[in-house]
């Protein structure tokens, strides 16, 4: 992870605290039918994704607990396989309200999970907070500036574990910049837009690849839609 100054570290956990608040204030005001909603997220529905917000902040015996009350869960593999059990058994075990308080209690907290950093919590509540609201038809802006932090890290670690979460797009040999913040990154054909879109590309998301343009996003769409 790359060295922040105290202000820098300040204003990403403010950001985190910000996105968790509009994302907890945007599910509260969901219908019980908008709860069982398909996310961005495949096999789980908007009441999975925000399950798995909640759960930003364990310690290694928080995570030891939940593993000796859903002991099968150890089954669950590869990676995202258990990312995804996981969610759904914690969207089981909680209420609507619960999911909702659980999200706003991790709010003034700079815990992350074991292994990971602030960086990855940010990405985490950016990129689940879309996952949520696009499928809804909600706009949740993201912050410009928050979307680069969290874009630069994915792109950084693209080759590592970090990485292997994500769907596998063809976005890496193409020249990535963004509109509305001073971020770009690669070479190849140009894919230009919001760095919020780019942030859901990189992170394995189709969803706004209409709000990109350039060369490498016409090939990025006329990929997806020959896989389609």
């Amino acid at each position: 992870m790359p060295s922040l100054t105290t202000t820098e570290t300040d204003a990403l956990w403010a950001g985190i605290d910000d996105q968790r608040a509009r994302t907890a204030a945007l599910l509260e005001a969901l219908s019980p039918e908008q709860w069982e909603h398909p996310s961005l997220c495949d096999g789980w529905t908007v009441r999975h994704v925000a399950a798995h917000l909640t759960m930003q902040q364990q310690r290694v015996r928080d995570a030891l607990g939940f593993i000796g009350r859903h002991p099968r869960i150890l089954l669950s593999m590869p990676l995202n396989t258990f990312i995804h059990d996981a969610g759904v058994l914690q969207a089981q075990a909680l209420s609507t309200q619960q999911i909702v308080a659980g999200i706003r209690n991790g709010m003034g907290s700079r815990r992350h999970n074991p292994g990971l950093t602030s960086l990855e919590t940010l990405t985490d509540i950016l990129v689940h907070s879309q996952d949520i609201a696009i499928p809804l038809g909600v706009d949740l802006p993201m912050r410009p500036a928050l979307g680069a932090l969290a874009a630069t890290r994915r792109w950084d670690t693209r080759d590592t574990w970090l990485a292997s979460v994500n769907h596998r797009l063809p976005w890496a040999n193409c020249r990535l910049i963004a509109t509305d913040t001073d971020w770009r990154r690669g070479q190849g054909p140009e894919v230009t837009g919001p760095i919020a879109a780019i942030l859901l590309l990189i992170t394995g998301r189709t969803a706004a690849l209409e709000q990109l343009a350039g060369k490498g996003a016409d090939a990025l769409r006329l990929t997806q839609t020959r896989s389609a």
